[in-house]
């Protein structure tokens, strides 16, 4: 698939097209291609994490004068978390036109796909600069309009407080084991309350790791 076609998808042409192909490369790639560059998607990556934070905190800050610092911590949370990026490179077909070694598929991996949305972002803030930048993440990954006005709350944030009130302690989390590639890992994570209940749960990273063994403890102890 073209350069063209994924930024029709984006709705953003860039100047610079170079940046968009770099983002679009994993390391993978230029291991096994002898004439492609050594540039990856990883640096983009870090820039677009952290422009993907500023964004969303200013906006959070600035429309939910009302939230205390938890309640802003769980919004950014769930909207700068690899469910919510993997959600728009699937619906925009990222995987089709990324560069990756040959007979990977990524169409499932939403740790790797979660990755390159941020990539694509930090792209487009050295393309355009912020405003450009904020006005990709809102209106396209984000989508500002389907905001709820009103707390949410995350697994572990929610575990901790249900914790801290009945026992009176904060949940341990261990990893118990980390297996698969460096580019396609599985996590397993474990949670106990004082040896009350000990549940694990796997994830692509350890952050989705601990939210899915959270939600999973949340569960039983609630029934």
């Amino acid at each position: 698939m073209s350069i063209d076609q994924l930024e029709k998808q984006i709705k953003y042409k860039f100047k610079n097209v170079n940046l968009l192909k770099e983002a679009l490369t994993h390391s993978s790639y230029n291991l096994k291609n002898s004439r492609a560059t050594n540039k990856n998607y990883e640096r983009l990556e870090f820039l677009g994490d952290r422009v993907l934070g500023l964004v969303l905190a200013e906006y959070f800050f600035k429309h939910f004068p009302s939230f205390n610092e938890g309640c802003l911590n769980d919004y950014l949370q769930k909207y700068a978390n690899q469910s919510t990026l993997a959600k728009y490179a699937n619906k925009i077909s990222l995987s089709i036109f990324l560069k990756i070694q040959k007979g990977d598929n990524l169409d499932n991996n939403k740790s790797i796909l979660s990755d390159v949305v941020e990539s694509i972002i930090g792209a487009i803030y050295l393309d355009s600069g912020l405003v450009r930048c904020k006005n990709f993440i809102l209106n396209e990954i984000v989508q500002k309009n389907s905001f709820l006005p009103k707390p949410i709350k995350h697994p572990k944030s929610t575990l901790q407080e249900y914790c801290l009130d009945k026992y009176k302690t904060l949940p341990k989390y261990t990893m118990i084991n980390k297996s698969g590639t460096d580019h396609l890992p599985t996590y397993i994570v474990s949670v106990s309350i004082k040896n009350i209940d000990n549940v694990s749960a796997a994830g692509t990273n350890l952050k989705n790791a601990e939210e899915a063994a959270a939600l999973k403890l949340l569960n039983i102890l609630r029934n």
